[in-house]
C-alpha cells in the first residue's frame, strides 16, 4: 500500500500537507510521507501539533 501521496489537513486552520510538496521551509523535503515527518513538527500556518491533522479521504 502506497501511503506517501496521501494528503493530511490541519483541523485547526485547514492547512493541507501535500507530500509531493513537503514543507521545505521547515526542513521537510518533497516526497516525505506524513507518517515520516518527525513528531515534533508543527503546522506551518498555525503551529498546531502533528496530532491535530486528519488524513484527507
Amino acid at each position: 500500500m502506497n501511503t506517501t501521496m496521501e494528503k493530511w489537513k490541519c483541523t485547526l486552520c485547514d492547512y493541507v500537507y501535500d507530500p509531493a510538496v513537503g514543507d521545505p521551509d521547515d526542513g521537510i523535503t518533497p516526497g516525505t510521507a506524513f507518517e515520516d515527518i518527525p513528531d515534533e513538527w508543527v503546522c506551518p500556518w498555525c503551529g498546531a501539533p502533528k496530532s491535530a491533522f486528519k488524513k484527507l479521504e
